[in-house]
């Protein structure tokens, strides 16, 4: 059984990999890496952040609440801010 459950994570995450860089090459044929990697990584941290809470019930205390707020208000910033 926990063989099958090793199994079906690394292909969960095999798939996820694949499609993160998918999606980072459409978005560097639409901005420049230098404005791509930064929000892709930050899209990454945060969507780590919730599968944390949601899957593995990760406790945040109010402070780190806030500065994932404030990192997604950058990733919204870089894009409105970059013109593209």
């Amino acid at each position: 059984m926990m063989v099958f459950l090793k199994s079906i994570i690394l292909f969960y995450t095999v798939i996820g990999m694949i499609a993160s860089f998918y999606f980072l090459s459409k978005a560097i044929k639409s901005l420049p890496m230098s404005l791509s990697y930064p929000i892709w990584t930050g899209i990454g941290a945060v969507g780590s952040v919730i599968i944390g809470v949601v899957l593995f019930h990760d406790k945040l205390n109010l402070s780190t609440w806030f500065f994932v707020g404030m990192l997604l208000i950058s990733i919204i910033g870089i894009k409105i801010t970059s013109g593209h």
